[in-house]
């Protein structure tokens, strides 16, 4: 699997924060710090957008690091990915992304 593949199957090439954070993109950060809050009801800074990819080495934001419950299931099971989890169709967990992202569930099942 790439390695920028998240866990839950979103590709962090495409994540705004990877983005903002590969080019020092302080206007990117701030862009995506407002959405962010506006989606998620509650304050996220420009400081907090700083992500190398949920399975790479290096910065991640608040949210990977500490918080994520798809993440932690995963690490914590040993799996590359939620593909290798033989629940993943049923997961309510990584459902949460894979229920309205078509293009997430088909990256872990490839």
């Amino acid at each position: 699997m790439k390695e920028l593949i998240a866990y839950c199957g979103l590709d962090c090439e495409k994540c705004d924060a990877r983005i903002a954070t590969l080019n020092d993109d302080n206007a990117l950060r701030e862009k995506t710090a407002a959405l962010w809050t506006e989606m998620n009801g509650v304050e996220i800074t420009p400081q907090m957008i700083n992500c190398n990819g949920c399975r790479t080495d290096g910065a991640k934001t608040p949210y990977c690091k500490d918080m994520c419950p798809i993440r932690k299931c995963a690490e914590g099971k040993g799996f590359e990915t939620c593909g290798d989890c033989p629940e993943l169709k049923s997961c309510s967990v990584v459902g949460m992304i894979t229920s309205n992202n078509a293009e997430a569930l088909a990256n872990l099942t490839k």
